[in-house]
């Protein structure tokens, strides 16, 4: 498996962002991946030391457009504890979609 496709993209919320300033980087990863692979995804990708990784399995929220009900996909969330010298940047932000 590519490591590209283990780490889908970053999530930028106020927690995440807040939870950032403890050399700690949250992102969406495959559903299908572990821990392990995500670790050394994110060791590839970014050139940096993995101490920790948490995964959460999050249900996609339930959705209506008028009369029909729905529902978006599962996924899972990954949170990933770096070294104290390490760090991740985002280097761009274009149409609405986050860039590593």
């Amino acid at each position: 498996m590519n490591e590209y496709d283990i780490i889908l993209r970053p999530i930028i919320t106020e927690k995440s962002t807040l939870i950032k300033e403890t050399e700690t980087s949250t992102s969406s990863s495959l559903r299908s991946a572990n821990k392990i692979e995500i670790r050394k995804a994110v060791e590839k990708l970014f050139k940096v030391k993995v101490i920790d990784v948490h995964v959460q399995n999050m249900e996609g929220k339930k959705k209506r457009l008028g009369r029909y009900a729905g529902k978006r996909s599962d996924w899972k969330k990954a949170i990933v504890k770096l070294g104290p010298k390490d760090k991740i940047t985002i280097l761009r932000v274009r149409n609405g979609r986050e860039r590593i």
